[in-house]
């Protein structure tokens, strides 16, 4: 079947798992790439099956860039990922379906996709704004989603200077789009970082960007590995190796199976008091979270 309809017959035929409770606080989640949402794979666990959030992704680029370490997918898919030309054909299609399943298991309930060209990794966040994307469409379909969704909390990537510019241009949108409606109706928002128990250095925003500004305030930290289950052998690490386990065309993913124990939440200046202590509120409620 041709990779393009049986993303069409996944698309239209999905739901969220019966089991996934459908009352609680919402949440948007914005990132660059299929594979992104790992970042809050514990967080949206906890939130969604636990304590019966909605959770929505909207996803900017089209993933067409992801093709370097894809070697092992290939004989999966039957296509020649590594050959740039056949990989930005096929890509988009095959990550969106290994989006949706890594979704499935930690009970993400819709998708928005802007399908952005992705042209592979970069650094320069400005060149994707002049060269790449059409970043005045992007913030009003996000604005218009955010609008509609009536969320309590919104998620991006922390836009630290040493990520993919990629990264760091959704979180710049998600901001813009929030600042273009009215106070009265803004979520609160925060930019996440996965890493070790330690505490780690402080951000106060990225150069040129002012929206970006984070206060000298200390995060919100869930610890992926709290333990549960008999003996306390299991923890929330495992959720997120389900996860990462369904990006396949995504090699390199699969080297972060265990990495990073903590999932970190910083909220910007653009919140409200009352939007920072409702947000901060929502994440400490899931019960994973201490404060660094």
């Amino acid at each position: 079947m041709p990779v393009a309809l049986l993303l069409a017959l996944t698309l239209q035929g999905f739901t969220s798992p019966a089991t996934v409770p459908t009352h609680g606080p919402s949440i948007l989640i914005v990132t660059a790439h299929p594979d992104d949402e790992a970042m809050f794979a514990a967080t949206v666990w906890k939130a969604v099956r636990e304590h019966g959030a909605q959770v929505d992704l909207a996803l900017v680029t089209d993933g067409a860039g992801g093709y370097r370490f894809s070697t092992l997918a290939e004989p999966i898919y039957g296509v020649n990922l590594t050959d740039p030309a056949v990989a930005r054909a096929s890509l988009p299609a095959i990550r969106k379906k290994e989006l949706m399943a890594g979704g499935a298991v930690v009970g993400i309930r819709n998708y928005f996709f802007l399908d952005q060209p992705d042209e592979g990794k970069i650094l320069d966040v400005d060149s994707v704004f002049t060269e790449l994307w059409d970043g005045g469409w992007v913030q009003r379909r996000l604005s218009s989603i955010i609008e509609k969704g009536k969320y309590d909390l919104i998620l991006t990537f922390l836009p630290v200077p040493s990520t993919h510019a990629h990264h760091k241009g959704a979180a710049i949108l998600a901001l813009r789009a929030l600042d273009s409606l009215p106070a009265s109706i803004r979520p609160a928002i925060a930019g996440s970082m996965i890493g070790g128990g330690e505490a780690v250095e402080s951000f106060s925003g990225l150069d040129g960007y002012p929206l970006t500004v984070v206060p000298a305030q200390a995060p919100v930290v869930l610890d992926r590995e709290q333990p549960l289950g008999l003996d306390g052998r299991l923890n929330y690490q495992i959720v997120v190796n389900w996860l990462i386990a369904e990006h396949k065309s995504q090699g390199t993913m699969q080297t972060y199976m265990n990495a990073g124990s903590h999932e970190r939440f910083w909220f910007y200046a653009i919140n409200s008091g009352a939007s920072v202590n409702a947000g901060r509120d929502l994440l400490l409620s899931f019960g994973l979270a201490t404060e660094d």
